[in-house]
């Protein structure tokens, strides 16, 4: 479990999880689980079988994960079928009952404010 929701880069999970990544990754994915865990009552458990870092809410519960990997992060909604979308950065088709990603790389910016929608949105469909 993540040591907590204010400073989860010092979890020596999440150190594991991330160590054998690229810098540009380990630097987005911290940020991301930053991100996350700024929202009022989300809190993030590092999952290494998963290589993910998952996040529940206290009243929503489990609402979504993100995974990082060698080229880039997806932030997994587990409800992204019902959340609104404007900008067209959930992905999932017809494969993927009711979760939606996104898949986001260093290279570009990260959409703070559309993850952030999100998140709320997220939340708020489960509380």
């Amino acid at each position: 479990m993540l040591t907590s929701a204010v400073d989860p880069v010092y979890s020596l999970t999440f150190g594991d999880l991330i160590a054998p990544l690229p810098a540009p990754i380990q630097v987005m994915t911290s940020d991301l689980v930053d991100l996350f865990t700024r929202y009022p009552g989300v809190t993030g458990q590092v999952r290494l079988g998963w290589r993910s870092v998952n996040f529940r809410h206290e009243l929503a519960g489990y609402f979504g994960a993100v995974f990082p990997n060698e080229e880039r992060v997806i932030v997994y909604f587990e409800y992204g079928r019902l959340l609104s979308d404007p900008d067209g950065l959930l992905d999932g088709g017809l494969d993927l009952k009711r979760g939606r990603f996104m898949r986001l790389s260093p290279e570009a910016p990260m959409p703070e404010g559309a993850i952030m929608q999100m998140l709320a949105e997220a939340i708020a469909l489960r509380a």
